[in-house]
C-alpha cells in the first residue's frame, strides 16, 4: 500500500478551507503555525484572523509594540510564543532586510522556531523535503506502522522523524505534511478514531492487531505543581488601582495585580503580616476583604494555581494612579482577565 499517496488523495478531497492555505506567504504560514502550537484550530482561527487584520505584513508586526501584541494574544496562553514571534519579526526586518529565511536550516535560527515549525514553513512555502512531526503525526505513524517506541523519548523522536522523512521523499512535501497533520487531527484522533472510513486501515498494524488504544506509546512523566496566589486588588477613593508587569515565568511581560505567592492557603492575618504586604502599603491604613470565598482554580499544563483575590481599599495614594477604567487595556493572564470581566470596582 502506498501510504503517502492514499493520505494525499484523502487530503485533497477532504481538507478544510483555512485562510492560510489560500497562499504560500511564509509570514501567514509562520503566524498560523505559531498560533496553532498547543492550540486547536477552532480556538486559534479567530486569533489568526485578528492578527492578520491588525498586522497584514511582517513589517507591520515588527513595528508593533510588545504590549499591543500581548494584548491581542490575550487568552490564547503560552505567551512566550507571542514574545518570540515579535522578536523574530523584528530580527527579519532589521537584520535580514525583510527577507524571510527560505530553508529549514535557516528557519531554525529564528527564535521560537523548532524542528516542526521550520519543517512546515520550508515544505509548504519553499517545497523542501523536510517532514513535520507533531502529536498528530506521531499518532498516525505509530498506529499505521505499529511503532512501540515511546514518542517522548530521545530514541522515539529520532525514529519517528526518520520514518516521516522517508515517507515524504518523492512527494509534494507541503501537501504531504498538511495531509498527515489533517488526517491525524480529523480521522486518526486520540479517542475513537474513525477507522470504519479510514483509507489506509487495511495496512494499519494497530487496526489489524487491535492496538488502537495503546498506540502511540507515551509514558506519563509530568508532575503537576501546586501554587497558591494571593492577588491584591487595590482600589483608592479616587477609583485608581495598580497593575505590575511580570518579569519572568510563562506570563512574562503581562500585567497583574500585586501578587503574594505562598506555599499553602493563608488567611487575612497571615496576609497582613507578610513582608511583601507591609512593603507595598508601608503602614498605610487599608480595609481588606476576600472577594472570592471559593478558591479560584486555574489549571495549566504543568501546574495548578489556587487563587484568592483580596480587595484592598485605601485613600488616594501617589503610588497607585492607574484608573480602573483603563485596566482593561493592559495585556493580562486569563486568570486576571476573567476576574476583570466579572468584578466591578466600587
Amino acid at each position: 500500500m502506498n501510504f503517502s499517496k492514499h493520505l494525499i488523495d484523502w487530503y485533497l478531497k477532504n481538507k478544510r478551507e483555512l485562510p492560510w492555505r489560500q497562499a504560500k506567504d511564509p509570514y501567514c504560514i509562520w503566524l498560523s503555525e505559531i498560533i496553532l502550537q498547543q492550540t486547536r484550530i477552532d480556538q486559534g482561527l479567530p486569533y489568526y484572523n485578528k492578527f492578520v487584520a491588525h498586522y497584514p505584513t511582517l513589517n507591520d508586526l515588527a513595528k508593533a509594540s510588545e504590549k499591543e501584541i500581548l494584548k491581542l494574544w490575550q487568552g490564547l496562553g503560552y505567551y512566550s510564543r507571542a514574545r518570540n514571534l515579535h522578536f523574530s519579526a523584528k530580527h527579519i526586518v532589521n537584520e535580514l532586510n525583510g527577507v524571510f529565511p527560505n530553508t529549514y536550516k535557516n528557519l531554525l535560527q529564528l527564535k521560537g522556531i523548532g524542528d516542526y515549525t521550520a519543517s512546515a514553513i520550508a515544505s509548504i512555502c519553499f517545497n523542501e523535503e523536510t517532514a513535520v512531526v507533531d502529536g498528530n503525526v506521531y499518532r498516525v505513524l505509530a498506529r499505521f506502522f505499529g511503532v512501540e517506541t515511546a514518542i517522548n523519548s530521545s530514541k522515539g523522536i529520532k525514529e519517528f522523524k526518520k520514518l516521516a522523512q522517508e515517507l515524504i521523499k518523492g512527494e509534494h512535501p507541503g501537501t504531504f505534511n498538511q495531509a498527515i497533520m489533517e488526517f491525524g487531527a480529523r480521522m486518526c484522533i486520540p479517542q475513537n478514531p474513525n477507522c470504519d472510513f479510514c483509507p489506509v486501515k487495511n495496512g494499519c498494524i494497530a487496526f489489524g492487531q487491535n492496538k488502537i488504544e495503546t498506540l502511540p506509546n507515551k509514558p506519563k512523566k509530568t508532575v503537576i505543581k501546586q501554587r497558591f496566589f494571593n492577588y491584591l486588588v487595590i482600589e483608592t477613593e479616587n477609583n485608581c488601582g495598580h497593575l505590575v508587569k511580570r518579569k519572568e515565568g510563562i506570563w512574562k511581560n503581562l500585567y497583574q495585580f500585586p501578587l503574594i505567592e505562598t506555599d499553602k492557603v493563608i488567611d487575612e492575618k497571615v496576609l497582613f503580616s507578610h513582608n511583601e504586604f507591609e512593603n507595598l502599603f508601608n503602614n498605610i491604613s487599608v480595609n481588606i476583604r476576600l472577594h472570592n470565598t471559593t478558591m479560584v482554580v486555574h489549571k495549566l499544563s504543568h501546574q495548578t494555581i489556587f487563587t484568592k483575590f483580596w480587595i484592598v481599599k485605601l485613600k488616594e495614594d501617589k503610588k497607585f494612579v492607574t484608573h480602573w477604567d483603563t485596566l482593561i487595556e493592559y495585556p493580562v493572564p486569563k486568570l486576571i482577565e476573567n476576574f476583570l470581566k466579572t468584578y466591578k470596582s466600587k
